[in-house]
C-alpha cells in the first residue's frame, strides 16, 4: 500500500512525496523530524520472518559503507503487516536516464567518467567483509549531483555473500536489458552480476537503446547487438570494453570491478592518465535554473504536458533571441508568445492543423470533450497524483480547463453492454454512457455474458450458458445478435466450451478461449469460412499452464493475452498466426515477479498503450489497474493507473478519452459499472441494481449513413 503524504513513519520520517515505484515496494522523499533534513526511504514489501531477519542483518552491514560515490544507509525499521524500510541520504540532482533524455546519447568521455566512478564504488562494495553485491544496477540508479558527483543510490535490493551461499533469501531485482542472466530465477549471484549490469547502462547511455535481455541471449540464442551498429562514433575500444562487462557467462565477463575500470579509462587518451591515480571522478552538471528543475521533477501529468508544450517552445525561443541584438526580432518574439499563450488558454481557437501536429495525448486535450490521457510515465516513476483535476499555471496565469461533464461521452453512440444477473441469471444489457436508456439485448434460458462489440458497432458477440459470472464456462458456446437484440445466431463450437471472445478490428476473425484442448487455450475463428486456428499450445512451458484473454491490437496484427505458467498469470504478447514450438513469435511483456498475478489486458483505440489489472495471488488484495507504454515492452515494466481500487475489466471509449469498468463504492459488497476519464476524473456510477453487473463492453462508433 502506497504511503500517503504526510504519513508519518517510524515515529520520525514525515512522508514529503513519491520518488519511485516498482514492483517491490515505492521509494520516498521523507523529512527526518529529529534532524532537520530530508531522506529517501526505500520501501520493500516482502515482510515474511525470513526476509525481516535478512533485511536486518543486511541493513547493518549497509550502514557501515562510507565511499564518496554511495549513499549513506542511516536507519532501517520494520511496520508490522505492511513492510520493511531502509532510510538513506537522498541525493539531489538528475538520474543518467533523465540525462539522457536531456542529451541524447551520453558523450564518451563521459560514459567512461561515470562507469569509473560507479566502478570504484562497486569494487569497495565487493571487497567489504561480507561483500555486498547492489543487484540493481541501471541508468535511474545512477545520480549526478549539482557539483557533477557521481552516486549509485538504492540499496533496497543488495545483497551480502557469505562463503560459498547464493544469494537467493529475499527480492531479486529483475530489469530486462540491465540484469545479467544470472540474476533471473535460482542461480548465484556474483560481483560479476553488478559488472552486468554496469555494462548494460553504459551500452543504453551511449546508444540510447536498451539491450537485449541477458536470459534470452542465453534461453534464445540471441546476439547482443554491437554498440557501434546504433551509435557509429563510439570508439571500438570503449565498445569492446563494455560488450566484454555484458558477456552471457560471467567467467567470459571482467572478474572485479577494477579491471572494467582500468579498461574503460584506457579505452580514450583523454582518461588514461587517471588509471593509476586516486582521484574522484565527476563530470558536467546538471544545468542550473530552469532547465535543472524541468530534469529532476517527476513525469508530467496529463494536463501538465500541455504546458510542457508551451514551455519548451518558450525556452528554445528565449535562448535564440539571446543571440540577436534586434529589438523587432525580441517585440515579435514577445507577441508570438503572448498569441501562444491566448491559444494554449482557448483550445477552441486552435487550429486544427496545428492540434494535429502536437503529440497525440497532448493534442487529445484541445480536442471537444478534452479528457486526461492513459499515457505512461517512463518506466520506474509514478507521480504522486491527487485524484481531483490538476491545474498548470504559466506568467501570466493560464489555467487549461477540464469540462466536467462531456456530451456526448466517448465511443460515439455513448452506449455500453455489460452482463448482469439481476433478473437471477446473467443476461446481455446495454446502457446509454450517462446512465440512461437501460435495456436487455439477450433473453437466453441458460444466461448470457462476456459481450464484445464487431468494429462497426452493428453486432456483438457473446457466451452462453452463462449462469453467472465465474472463471471458467465450460460447455458454453460463442452466440452473434444485433444491436438491438434481434438476429441471434450460433457461432461454429465443439465440446469444451468457447468463452472470452475478443472481435478483431477488421470484423473477419474472432479470438477467443476454449477447453475443448481439456484446458484453456487460444483460438481464431475466421469468420469468412468458420475455420477454427488454434492460436496457443501453453503445454510447452509445462503442467499447469494455460492461456487465456485475448485482446487484439487496433491494427489487427496481435493479440495480448493471460499465460499462466510458474505459478502465475502473466500478460503475453503474440501474432495472430499459428504458433509452433520450436519457434513461438510470442514473448512476455510484464515481469511483475513471484507473489502477483496479471490479468484481463486490452489495448488502447491508438496502440499505444496496453492496460491490464494486478492483484496478489490469493485475490485478498483489491484489482488495481497498469498500463505500459507499446515502445517500453523491452523493459517489461509496467506502472500503476491512480485510479482507485477495485477496477476490472476496463473497456475504452473508442475515442480513447474513457474508461468503462466494473467497481464497486466504498463500504460496498455490490459491484456495478462505472466510468471515467482514463486518468481517473469525472467518475460516474452508470448501475445501482443490488446484483451483480459486469463484463462492459464500450460500443464503437457508427459509421456515417450512405449518401
Amino acid at each position: 500500500m502506497t504511503l500517503e503524504q504526510g504519513t508519518l513513519i517510524n515515529g520520525r520520517y514525515r512522508i514529503l512525496d513519491i520518488l519511485g515505484q516498482g514492483g517491490m515496494g515505492s521509494v520516498y522523499r521523507a523529512m527526518d523530524e529529529n534532524l532537520g533534513v530530508e531522506v529517501a526511504v526505500k520501501e520493500n514489501l516482502f515482510t515474511t520472518d525470513e526476509y525481516s531477519r535478512q533485511f536486518r542483518l543486511e541493513a547493518v552491514i549497509l550502514a557501515s559503507l562510507r565511499h564518496p560515490n554511495l549513499t549513506r544507509v542511516t536507519d532501517h525499521f520494520v511496520m508490522e503487516d505492511q513492510g520493511q524500510y531502509l532510510v538513506m541520504d537522498y541525493i539531489e540532482g538528475e538520474d543518467l536516464r533523465q540525462r539522457m533524455e536531456r542529451l541524447g546519447n551520453i558523450p564518451e568521455e563521459d560514459a567512461i567518467l561515470i562507469g569509473s566512478a560507479i566502478c570504484d564504488a562497486l569494487s569497495y562494495l565487493h571487497t567489504r567483509k561480507p561483500p555486498v553485491l547492489h543487484r540493481d544496477i541501471k541508468p535511474g540508479n545512477v545520480k549526478v549531483t549539482s557539483d557533477g558527483r557521481v552516486y549509485l543510490v538504492d540499496f533496497g535490493l543488495a545483497k551480502l555473500v557469505q562463503g560459498s551461499q547464493t544469494t537467493t533469501t529475499g527480492a531479486r531485482a529483475m530489469t530486462p536489458g540491465y540484469s545479467p542472466p544470472e540474476q533471473y530465477g535460482t542461480a548465484r549471484t556474483d560481483p560479476r552480476s553488478d559488472i552486468y549490469s554496469l555494462g548494460a547502462t553504459l551500452y543504453a547511455a551511449l546508444t540510447g537503446v536498451i539491450p537485449e535481455d541477458g536470459l534470452a541471449r542465453v534461453m534464445d540464442n540471441l546476439q547482443l547487438t554491437p554498440i557501434r551498429k546504433s551509435n557509429p562514433a563510439v570508439s571500438r575500444r570503449l565498445a569492446t570494453a563494455i560488450e566484454k562487462a555484458m558477456e552471457a557467462y560471467p567467467d567470459d565477463r571482467y572478474q572485479t570491478a577494477d579491471e572494467f575500470r582500468r579498461s574503460l579509462l584506457n579505452s580514450s587518451s583523454k582518461t588514461q592518465r587517471y588509471t593509476d591515480l586516486d582521484i574522484h571522478f565527476s563530470v558536467a552538471p546538471p544545468p542550473a535554473g530552469e532547465l535543472a528543475t524541468e530534469a529532476a521533477k517527476p513525469p508530467s501529468k496529463p494536463i501538465d504536458r500541455v504546458v510542457d508544450v508551451v514551455t519548451s517552445f518558450t525556452t528554445r525561443l528565449r535562448r535564440r533571441t539571446r543571440r540577436v541584438a534586434s529589438g523587432g526580432i525580441w517585440l515579435g518574439s514577445i507577441l508570438l508568445l503572448i498569441s501562444l499563450w491566448f491559444l494554449f488558454a482557448n483550445p477552441s481557437l486552435l487550429p486544427s492543423m496545428l492540434v494535429s501536429m502536437l503529440p497525440p495525448d497532448v493534442a487529445k486535450t484541445y480536442m471537444p470533450a478534452a479528457v486526461g490521457t492513459a499515457t505512461a510515465e517512463p518506466i520506474g516513476l509514478v507521480p504522486d497524483q491527487p485524484t481531483e483535476t490538476p491545474t498548470a499555471t504559466l506568467e501570466p496565469t493560464i489555467t487549461p480547463t477540464i469540462s466536467p461533464t462531456v456530451t456526448p461521452m466517448g465511443g460515439g453512440t455513448g452506449q455500453i453492454a455489460f452482463a448482469s444477473n439481476r433478473t437471477g441469471i446473467a443476461q446481455i444489457y446495454i446502457v446509454n454512457a450517462d446512465g440512461t436508456g437501460l435495456r436487455p439485448l439477450t433473453n437466453e434460458q441458460d444466461g448470457a455474458c462476456q459481450p464484445d462489440w464487431a468494429p462497426d458497432g452493428s453486432r456483438l458477440v457473446y457466451v452462453s450458458p452463462c449462469p453467472g459470472r465465474q472463471d471458467q464456462y465450460p460447455n458454453s458456446s460463442l452466440f452473434v445478435i444485433n444491436a438491438d437484440g434481434s438476429g441471434r445466431t450460433p457461432l461454429p463450437t465443439t465440446l469444451g466450451g468457447d468463452f472470452e471472445p475478443a472481435w478483431s478490428p477488421d470484423g473477419n476473425r474472432i479470438a477467443f478461449t476454449s477447453l475443448r484442448d481439456g484446458f484453456m487455450q487460444i483460438y481464431l475463428l475466421n469468420l469468412e469460412n468458420n475455420q477454427v486456428t488454434q492460436l496457443t499450445d501453453a503445454r510447452a512451458f509445462g503442467t499447469g499452464t494455460y492461456a487465456r484473454q485475448p485482446a487484439w491490437n487496433p491494427f489487427g496484427t496481435q493479440l495480448v493475452y493471460v499465460l499462466r505458467r510458474t505459478g502465475t498469470t502473466q500478460i503475453w504478447l503474440m501474432t495472430d498466426s499459428p504458433i509452433t514450438v520450436p519457434n513461438r513469435p510470442n514473448e512476455q511483456l510484464i515481469a511483475s515477479g513471484s507473489v502477483t498475478n496479471d490479468f484481463l489486458p486490452i489495448w488502447s483505440p491508438d496502440g499505444d498503450v496496453i492496460v491490464f489489472n494486478q492483484t496478489n495471488l490469493d485475490a485478498s488484495t483489491p484489482a488495481s489497474l497498469f498500463r505500459i507504454r507499446y515502445e517500453d515492452r523491452l523493459t517489461r515494466q509496467a506502472v500503476r493507473v491512480d485510479i482507485p481500487a477495485p477496477i476490472v475489466d476496463v473497456a475504452f471509449s473508442t475515442d480513447g478519452f474513457w474508461f468503462a469498468f466494473e467497481s464497486k463504492v466504498t463500504e460496498s459488497t455490490n459491484h456495478d459499472i462505472f466510468i471515467s476519464t482514463v486518468n481517473g476524473a469525472n467518475r460516474k456510477q452508470l448501475t445501482t441494481d443490488p446484483a451483480t453487473d459486469f463484463d462492459p463492453a464500450w460500443r464503437p462508433v457508427l459509421p456515417p449513413p450512405a449518401p
